[in-house]
């Protein structure tokens, strides 16, 4: 384990499973206590505090549902009552509607509009109630996705706009807290081995593939350990930037 992190504590939205316990895991093994949040992965969400307190940290998992704005701040509340502090702040919770066009005649509107709630308005409102505790010098990471600033295929139009929205966000908190030393990114992560790309990660297209001048998926811990650069002091001179971990995707 790395000390590049000790003494700072850490919170991971969504981090029961996918990018966010590798991210929650990649923080840990720098020396960060961390807490995580979950919705109904609760099981997940044990095994996951389990293995992170076997790397001699503090851990903590709060359920908290991201597509209820008032859950932001009894999140923050409960990370804050528990270890002291604030530092670092990764917003990783959101689901991914994807696979019908704008056009289509029978649009799942239900669960795109859940998907702005969630993608969107809750990572707004877990920002707002972290920003007043989370201390000087410290780390927002906000994960977004390539598709927030290219789209390579159709079927997207709603998910790439919230990721693109985030990065939006991203750049005004980044100057609203630059007095305080407290930098704000995106990392653009590409196709990762999800669940969140269950239904694609293991049949791209050649088509697709042909998009990336490195010709594979995005594996958790490079998407990771771009997360734990920005959180470090490596990355405080960071801030308002959007980082691809796509493989050099283009359009």
């Amino acid at each position: 384990m790395s000390n590049m992190l000790k003494g700072k504590v850490a919170l991971v939205t969504g981090g029961s499973r996918g990018l966010g316990a590798a991210a929650a895991e990649a923080l840990a093994d720098q020396g960060a206590d961390v807490a995580i949040s979950y919705v109904a992965s609760a099981e997940k969400a044990r095994a996951v505090v389990e293995t992170l307190k076997a790397k001699g940290v503090r851990a903590l998992a709060v359920r908290s549902d991201q597509a209820d704005p008032a859950a932001a701040k009894p999140l923050i509340d409960a990370v804050v009552a528990e270890f002291g502090r604030l530092d670092i702040l990764v917003n990783n919770a959101a689901i991914a509607v994807q696979g019908r066009t704008v056009d289509d005649p029978g649009p799942d509107t239900v669960n795109l509009d859940r998907q702005w709630q969630i993608n969107v308005m809750g990572v707004v409102a877990t920002t707002r109630a972290a920003a007043p505790v989370l201390s000087d010098g410290g780390r927002i990471i906000f994960i977004g996705s390539i598709l927030g600033s290219r789209v390579p295929f159709a079927g997207v139009a709603d998910y790439a706009g919230t990721k693109a929205a985030i990065a939006g966000y991203a750049r005004g908190v980044a100057r609203d807290l630059g007095r305080r030393n407290i930098t704000v990114n995106v990392v653009q992560p590409g196709i990762m081995p999800t669940d969140m790309a269950a239904d694609v990660r293991d049949n791209l297209p050649a088509a697709i593939m042909d998009l990336h001048p490195i010709r594979r998926i995005a594996t958790l811990e490079e998407v990771s350990a771009t997360i734990c650069f920005l959180a470090g002091p490596h990355g405080g001179y960071i801030t308002g930037a959007s980082v691809d971990v796509g493989g050099g995707v283009q359009i």
